[in-house]
């Protein structure tokens, strides 16, 4: 724990008068994003308080904090509260998902951290359960992190679970009512992460297409608007050693070792902070899928193909009111 009084040292030696910072509510992001729509540009980040940036040092710090299973009382910790307020963070229904339905939603994109997906999905602070009463969330992440005993424990008591197939298939098979949230793009999209994209790694990503046909549970399409504003990453030249060094790192741990930075614990300096800008992620309607066994590759190319026609549908439907151009298109590599 010598790592989280170190932060809080750093946080109270650099904090900021309230009265000072800017704290718009869930209530404005509407207003925030009609801006977006005039302006053009994603709007400046605005300056944290104190306990909005604890809560943001202790995502990633707080692994050791709790053991268990999935578990109600942590969902629903408020210290989430704080993190949803910081960018601030929301969640749009655009469809009611039924409980007699099992569900694997494609999670896009990635970003660095995964923001929107940890909020609105291993949280109750957007009220996932109240916006899809009947529906049991879990998000898929890295196996490698379930060997580790209590960050295993950590993740599972928000509802995460491994992203390997015996996982999945359990949760499919056992009642109705739950949603498998995938990060399709995986750890190689963290890389396509910079501002102002939207270039998806889709195309060849077919897996979670065959396991809901095995399954019959229907594809929910999601995007999140908002998730690569909230960070700027350097991005080293392919071939170059840095390059090199991000791959053997992703060799060993599974995931790519990103150079990235936003904002400064003072106002309008560079720092770890990711910025405060609007994150919001759009819940597409179910694309309903047969149940077949063995499903042919003909098959899966069917209904992957008619994913993304879904997952493009949703995006250039709401694009231009959460911050993009009338002209931005997803982009599939």
């Amino acid at each position: 724990m010598g790592g989280c009084q170190l932060f809080i040292v750093i946080c109270i030696h650099y904090r900021v008068s309230f009265q000072k910072l800017v704290a718009p509510s869930l209530e404005h992001c509407s207003e925030i994003f009609a801006s977006f729509r005039f302006q053009g540009i994603m709007p400046s980040s605005k300056q944290p308080n104190n306990f909005q940036i604890l809560s943001l040092l202790q995502w990633p710090l707080s692994y050791l904090a709790i053991c268990g299973r999935r578990s109600a009382w942590v969902r629903n910790w408020y210290v989430w509260t704080h993190i949803r307020d910081y960018f601030p963070i929301m969640i749009l229904k655009t469809e009611d998902l039924s409980p007699e339905r099992n569900y694997i939603m494609g999670v896009h994109p990635h970003g660095l951290l995964t923001f929107g997906a940890f909020c609105n999905f291993c949280t109750e602070a957007t009220g996932f359960s109240k916006t899809f009463p009947g529906i049991t969330p879990h998000l898929a992440t890295l196996s490698w992190f379930f060997k580790v005993p209590l960050i295993r424990d950590y993740l599972m008591a928000k509802g995460v679970c491994s992203v390997s197939q015996p996982a999945i298939n359990y949760l499919l098979s056992h009642g109705t009512g739950n949603l498998v949230g995938i990060v399709v793009g995986g750890v190689g999209e963290a890389l396509q992460s910079v501002p102002n994209t939207t270039t998806l790694i889709l195309q060849k990503r077919k897996g979670f297409v065959r396991t809901a046909l095995q399954h019959g549970a229907h594809l929910v399409p999601t995007f999140t608007f908002g998730e690569t504003e909230v960070f700027d990453q350097v991005l080293f030249q392919e071939g170059s050693r840095m390059y090199k060094c991000q791959n053997f790192f992703r060799r060993i741990f599974g995931f790519y070792f990103c150079v990235f930075y936003g904002q400064g614990f003072y106002q309008g300096s560079i720092g770890p902070l990711p910025y405060s800008r609007p994150i919001v992620t759009v819940v597409g309607e179910p694309l309903p899928l047969p149940q077949i066994e063995k499903p042919s590759q003909e098959m899966v190319d069917k209904y992957h193909t008619l994913y993304m026609d879904a997952l493009s549908k949703l995006f250039n439907k709401h694009k231009t009111q959460y911050g993009c151009s009338d002209s931005q298109k997803l982009l599939f590599l």
